[in-house]
């Protein structure tokens, strides 16, 4: 009789001690000690015990099959890890004194859900989270969702006037906060938009005529005549049953909203992306299995969790692997590069300008990268050189990847994988998500266009949003009846599927009809060794419609002519593509998030050059 059988669990095959065999000669550890051991290491005959998946060297483990959707919300997904990998850690941060393991990650979620229903938080009801990436922003998200809640985050750059509007249209019950960061004061903000606070009791219900919604104010790390401080706030925990919880978490579907985003509002006023369990915990994982994240990792997280790219692409991405996060509140070069060192971090994720900041900074050479793995660049123009630098250069990043999407789409739609090859993973945006349907199509007719031609891209699947908060005409705009989210985005697909973002709609110029794409110049001029960043927009001509503006930053100590930027350029590229100004500057305007807003661009180049009369 075998020892040992072969079974299936959700498709999985493991193998385990054969009940018959144990019946006939008695318990293994009794009869043979040493080779109970061995049998063990085949896993337990408790049918309840799910196998893991291994990662690519063996080093770590998961939990489900790569490219396979799965109907959990974020909860289950928590009780998950915490069911395989208690003792394994969550977080740890190297600047705060906050380190927890999975367990007692879900402990404290717990403590701060009891509190916010004690405040009178339910399902449905929105929390906003106005911070930098401290242990509160994730506390927050969790216990928010977890209670069927929907956490709306807040940009950190945002002043009055946008968090006036931010809290009024997403009708934010609940809103926490520190008190300022960089130039933007939170603290006065809300005194002024809340002069009720003066006469408010700590814990008692806010009544307030601009905010009529907003209920509560949790401060962090600072008091505020009127609002409970976070560890007062904590401390009405003890007034709410965790079971409570717990039966709350079991009513929340997978379908129900669990996080508003507000896009940048380059045009019209922001709209309120509404995303769902179901369409964020599902992106996450798929970049986790493209990154073949695993118990394994150490992901230091330095871009903003108010942004997808912290809150999808950094860490639903690593809680649905079980990998430890390693988050910065802020982006540090520094800070970063002492990270690295110290947790041995083997993925972290940036927009081009964090790499070139971490790779330019004076601690770059003394930081050991020999754990590092694997990061994603995006979130802005991504040069394929930069990338290529990272991969095989001392960041030894040999896995980098990129992503591509938009918000609506819980935000990516394609992505690089880390088996593919560097050319792939540095010169497109990789193909298509499983379970997620991409292609390019004619702006003006909407019929596909074939490989090789640009067009819009446009996608529809699991990813994309509930709508825009309380915006059905914006919502219908943006997707169409059959369900495809039009992105904005020109795109073009080679023969392997693989997709190349070559600009916007918007940023296309045409100049004396002729179709212009702006990132085509832009790869161009960065080849130039002096170059450190470029962006190319367009701004108005009375004779052509538009004219080609070069906006460059030059490397430390270099110089350079507008002369002899033109002769590099003419000597490469089509006379029509050749920019009529070039603007030698110190920075781009940006976004908290790095995004860079060529819309401002556009408009500061039309001043300069007296082209609005």
């Amino acid at each position: 009789m075998n020892a040992l059988r072969s079974v299936n669990y959700d498709g999985f095959m493991s193998l385990e001690w054969d009940p018959k065999w144990m019946e006939e000669i008695g318990e293994p550890d009794i009869i043979f000690p040493q080779f109970a051991e061995y049998l063990k290491s085949f896993g337990s005959p408790d049918k309840n015990k799910k196998p893991c998946l291994y990662n690519e060297s063996g080093t770590g483990k998961y939990v489900w099959k790569k490219d396979v959707v799965i109907e959990k919300t974020f909860s289950q997904v928590l009780d998950e890890m915490v069911d395989r990998f208690p003792d394994q850690y969550c977080f740890k941060y190297t600047t705060l004194d906050y380190t927890r393991t999975y367990s007692e990650f879900r402990d404290d979620v717990d403590d701060v859900a009891r509190a916010l229903v004690s405040l009178g938080v339910k399902a449905g009801s929105h929390v906003a989270i106005w911070t930098t990436n401290i242990p509160q922003w994730y506390l927050t998200f969790w216990a928010t969702v977890k209670i069927g809640a929907v956490l709306v985050t807040v940009n950190t750059a945002y002043k009055i006037h946008e968090i006036e509007y931010l809290l009024k249209q997403s009708d934010t019950h609940t809103l926490v906060m520190i008190d300022s960061f960089k130039d933007s004061d939170y603290a006065d903000a809300i005194k002024r938009l809340c002069p009720e606070l003066e006469n408010t009791v700590p814990g008692k219900p806010l009544h307030c005529k601009k905010l009529p919604m907003l209920r509560n104010v949790i401060t962090v790390g600072f008091k505020m005549q009127g609002c409970l401080e976070w560890n007062e706030a904590m401390l009405r925990a003890a007034d709410i049953p965790v079971e409570r919880i717990h039966r709350m978490a079991q009513e929340v579907d997978i379908h129900d909203v669990c996080n508003m985003q507000y896009t940048s509002g380059t045009t019209g006023f922001p709209k309120g992306v509404m995303l769902t369990h179901y369409n964020v915990v599902n992106n996450g994982k798929y970049i986790g299995d493209h990154m073949d994240l695993s118990t394994a990792d150490r992901m230091m997280i330095q871009v903003p969790m108010f942004h997808c790219f912290g809150m999808v692409l950094s860490m639903t991405s690593s809680m649905t692997h079980g990998a430890t996060m390693c988050p910065m509140p802020y982006f540090s070069p520094k800070s970063s590069l002492a990270c690295i060192n110290q947790e041995h971090i083997t993925a972290f994720n940036g927009v081009p300008t964090m790499f070139i900041a971490m790779m330019q900074h004076a601690d770059f050479e003394k930081t050991d990268f020999s754990h590092m793995r694997v990061g994603i660049m995006a979130g802005a123009n991504c040069p394929a050189d930069l990338m290529k630098l990272a991969a095989t250069g001392r960041m030894n990043m040999k896995q980098i990847v990129s992503v591509y999407g938009q918000t609506e789409a819980s935000p990516g739609c394609t992505m690089s994988s880390y088996y593919d090859d560097l050319t792939v993973r540095t010169e497109t945006v990789g193909s298509a998500f499983a379970n997620v349907e991409c292609k390019v199509i004619d702006p003006e007719t909407g019929l596909d266009v074939p490989d090789g031609v640009n067009g819009e891209f446009v996608a529809r699947g699991y990813n994309i949003m509930k709508g825009y908060y309380k915006m059905p005409e914006a919502t219908a705009a943006a997707i169409d009846e059959d369900g495809w989210l039009h992105s904005g985005d020109l795109a073009c697909r080679d023969k392997d599927g693989n997709y190349r973002i070559t600009g916007r709609l918007k940023d296309m110029i045409i100049r004396g009809g002729e179709n212009i794409y702006p990132k085509e110049i832009e790869e161009f001029i960065y080849t130039n060794p002096k170059v450190k960043d470029v962006q190319v927009i367009g701004v108005p001509d009375k004779q052509y419609g538009e004219e080609i503006m070069a906006c460059i930053i030059l490397k430390d100590g270099e110089e350079m002519t507008e002369k002899e930027m033109k002769d590099f350029i003419v000597a490469s590229l089509a006379k029509h593509k050749v920019p009529r100004y070039i603007d030698f500057v110190k920075e781009f305007p940006m976004n908290a998030a790095g995004k860079i807003l060529k819309y401002k661009m556009r408009e500061e180049a039309a001043e300069k050059l007296g082209l609005n009369n």
